[in-house]
């Protein structure tokens, strides 16, 4: 069950990986045409400038105003265990059946389950428009469900054979067939049950905001913690992308009402509370720096210049994207205890930050939400609370750089550059990421297996590969036979960061160019005689 969980989870990473460049395009477009920055000539309505600032936020707003198709043709890519693009179709086909049958029962039979879908769309309705389909506003729930169960039935039916008269409806027609009878019974459920679920989310939503620090540092512990187990998607998805604390999720929201935001003076925590369960990102930009520093300093002088090679980019990369995987499980797997503390400060930042009144979408880095989604609209008018924010986030760098430095001390920890360790950081350097970034799908010249090869080949073969998958970092693999899986070290030593075991299923920690690796590897085993 944990396994299928995990592969659920990282399958949601592929269509979030899109929204980084969507809310940097949007953060921009509105700081240019917000006349507090760019002064009233630049910022004319009536201005080319204002004109074309306003076409490219338009295009920004296609993966935030069509979350759930995106969601629900985005999970197959991961979920499908065959022919995922099928799969992809499939889905995308059953999901906007459903919503038509949600729309037309709704529309005869809307009052016998307490629904009036003669209101218009939109504010305490519960009903939206997706691809101009009148219906409920599931968010990225309905979707997830929907895709989730589709490719379920993609899995177990797509290669099923059909007599030959009906050869016709084989493969994905097949699977759309069947899915058209299940979206008709899943339409009826949901119009039974959906309003009464609409009315505990609301409840939800006034429970979390009125919890206030103490319902931040909870829920930012637990998204720190679960990283390990990659359930950590499952804790921030509702709130950035769904409905549990507004209605649209936390980046859309928030993103919606920036320049108002921009304009006023008035406490935005006051105007936005539920962006106190979005600051979570804090940890990567202020607690990242602390904690290289503290894995620098308690190194062996001579495997400092080493360390250096892991630990800048992984800082680098914390910093300005917010993934902080190539950072965390250097030390995770050595010494979990400082992953636990890692977990219990960024909680604390999170809610320290919180009760001096900061909130806003600061889930990722730098570059990718803080400066054009925060820093950058509020400063003119909220300017002590941006540098209240930097203050209270250097402080904590400091805090976790101290925190580090005397546990690592303390009880001897055997992190990179220490101890068993002090040798072991070769695979960090420039030279592996090269290496293991530019081989060929095949043998090179010299006969060396390529990283993908070698990385089959550690797993016992294609033959003993049940599942693959991948999320931001982590290659994710099912094996049918634990045992042909050679040891931890076969993969560290060729580059990879570290490896996560449960039972038969295997995380290992590739890099940023997981996908890369993963696509070589599906193309690799589906090549005959391989």
């Amino acid at each position: 069950m944990l396994s299928g969980i995990q592969r659920f989870g990282g399958a949601m990473f592929t269509p979030v990986l899109l929204f980084p460049f969507a809310g940097i395009v949007v953060g921009i477009t509105i700081l240019l045409q917000n006349p507090l920055f760019v002064g009233d000539s630049v910022a004319n309505a009536n201005g080319f400038f204002y004109k074309l600032m306003f076409v490219l936020q338009e295009g920004a707003w296609t993966v935030f105003r069509n979350m759930p198709l995106i969601f629900c043709v985005g999970l197959p890519i991961g979920l499908a265990k065959m022919a995922p693009a099928r799969a992809c179709l499939a889905s995308l086909v059953s999901f906007l059946t459903w919503n038509y049958f949600i729309f037309a029962m709704g529309t005869i039979w809307g009052s016998s389950f307490g629904v009036d879908f003669t209101q218009e769309v939109g504010l305490d309705t519960g009903l939206t428009l997706i691809a101009g389909i009148k219906t409920f506003d599931t968010s990225i729930i309905g979707a997830i469900i929907i895709s989730g169960i589709v490719t379920k039935i993609h899995n177990t039916y797509y290669e099923k054979p059909l007599p030959a008269f009906l050869g016709i409806f084989q493969g994905t027609s097949f699977i759309v067939i069947v899915s058209f009878f299940a979206m008709l019974v899943l339409a009826w459920i949901t119009l039974l049950t959906w309003p009464v679920v609409q009315i505990g989310i609301k409840s939800m939503q006034s429970f979390m905001i009125s919890s206030g620090s103490i319902g931040v540092w909870l829920y930012t512990f637990l998204e720190r913690i679960l990283i390990p187990t990659g359930l950590h998607h499952f804790i921030y998805g509702p709130f950035i992308f769904g409905p549990a604390v507004t209605e649209n999720g936390i980046q859309v929201d928030w993103t919606l009402q920036i320049q108002a935001f921009s304009q006023t003076t008035q406490s935005l925590k006051e105007l936005f509370p539920a962006g106190g369960f979005a600051l979570h990102g804090n940890s990567k930009i202020f607690g990242s720096v602390g904690i290289a520093f503290a894995l620098y300093s308690t190194a062996r002088p001579e495997n400092r210049a080493k360390l250096a090679g892991l630990l800048i980019p992984a800082t680098l990369t914390a910093v300005f994207v917010g993934i902080t995987e190539p950072l965390e499980f250097t030390f995770l797997f050595i010494a979990p205890v400082l992953f636990a503390v890692h977990a219990f400060l960024s909680a604390t930042l999170a809610s320290t930050l919180y009760s001096f009144g900061i909130v806003g979408n600061m889930g990722g880095g730098l570059l990718d939400t803080m400066i054009p989604l925060n820093w950058g609209p509020m400063f003119h008018n909220h300017t002590m609370m941006v540098i209240t924010h930097i203050i209270i986030g250097v402080i904590f760098t400091f805090i976790w750089f101290f925190v580090f430095k005397f546990i690592i001390i303390k009880w001897n920890l055997n992190t990179p550059g220490r101890g068993d360790n002090a040798n072991n950081v070769k695979l960090y350097t420039k030279e592996d990421v090269e290496r293991k970034t530019t081989k060929k799908d095949t043998d090179n010249s010299d006969g060396e297996l390529s990283l993908e090869h070698t990385i089959i080949n550690g797993l016992g073969g294609k033959d003993n590969i049940k599942t693959l998958n991948n999320c931001a970092t982590r290659l994710r693999v099912e094996v049918v036979d634990v045992n042909k899986v050679e040891a931890d070290q076969f993969f560290t030593q060729i580059g990879a960061h570290g490896v996560v075991r449960k039972g038969s299923s295997l995380q290992i920690i590739i890099g940023l160019h997981v996908g890369k690796v993963r696509d070589r590897i599906d193309s690799i085993i589906s090549l005959p005689g391989i």
